[in-house]
């Protein structure tokens, strides 16, 4: 197989699938993993209809399971002998308090989004670093920077994949290949829909669930399309000009700029708010994003 070729987790929905086609579109030949076949219809129909079928090869793959890991990446090595780039972007939200967060929840959640990008690492880089080269982009999030209000399992779990991606981007830095890590915000995609679960257990953290479905909802109304994340993908791993950290849609860069310039105890004083509407009106007045309910 002599063109490009890049593997992207998570293919058959929301980002994956814009970063499939998206690479395809830039001449790779794309290995999307999805964890059943049956699930990539979508994704088959849009690449049919963009003349890119044939540059797509859908690859069974759980990445919360090492022997799928190694199964899978088997079958992409039986067709290629090279990874140019992987993008892991396969991943789960999960929202708890950290009181009320089955230690379990926590597990599976750090699983998937940690652990899984962790195996399919291992699966690429030692032809890459044969080569010499290769890119490597990790889909963390905004709120692998900010801790987003009882979202506990998912923002632990992009923490760690922040962490991690330092790490390795350091660790890889002789071999010549590239680590971006790249930070969505809200982003039009089936994970809000999958995402509803709240269990307030006492009823202490009432607050904090109204608040969170807040940006949910704010999100939603202006979530960006899946594609400028994809585009955002597709530039960190092939730019001249690369750089660790990228981020995009919507909120990223209010949140993210907002968090930095603001001190650790500033952050915790935000978080005393009693009143839904306090905390809304500073909410609009840190971030510039307003999150209240619309009547």
């Amino acid at each position: 197989m002599g063109a490009q070729t890049a593997v992207v987790t998570g293919a058959n929905s929301g980002i994956g699938r814009a970063t499939t086609l998206a690479f395809a579109q830039a001449g790779y030949h794309v290995f999307g993993t999805v964890r059943g076949l049956e699930k990539a219809d979508k994704l088959l129909a849009k690449a049919t209809s963009l003349s890119l079928a044939d540059r797509i090869t859908l690859v069974e793959m759980d990445v919360a399971d090492s022997a799928s890991v190694t199964k899978g990446f088997a079958q992409i090595y039986a067709a290629t002998n090279q990874v140019n780039v992987l993008v892991n972007n396969a991943g789960v939200g999960g929202n708890a308090v950290t009181e009320e967060c089955p230690v379990d929840t926590y597990t599976e959640v750090f699983n998937i989004n940690h652990n899984g990008s962790v195996r399919c690492i291992q699966a690429v880089l030692p032809q890459m670093r044969k080569r010499g080269s290769g890119a490597i982009v990790n889909v963390s999030s905004v709120v692998g920077k900010i801790t987003a209000i009882a979202q506990s399992p998912y923002y632990v779990s992009k923490w760690a994949v922040e962490g991690m991606s330092e790490g390795l981007a350091h660790e890889v830095a002789p071999f010549g290949i590239r680590v971006a890590i790249v930070e969505p915000g809200i982003t039009r995609s089936s994970i809000f829909s999958k995402n509803i679960d709240a269990p307030n257990q006492s009823g202490a953290y009432d607050a904090h669930y109204r608040r969170l479905f807040s940006f949910y909802a704010a999100g939603i109304t202006n979530a960006t399309p899946a594609e400028e994340a994809a585009a955002t993908i597709l530039e960190a791993a092939t730019t001249s000009s690369p750089r660790l950290r990228w981020h995009c849609s919507w909120g990223a860069s209010e949140l993210l700029a907002a968090r930095a310039a603001m001190t650790d105890e500033e952050w915790v004083s935000f978080g005393r708010h009693l009143d839904d509407e306090a905390y809304y009106d500073e909410f609009v007045a840190r971030f510039n994003l307003d999150i209240r309910p619309q009547q």
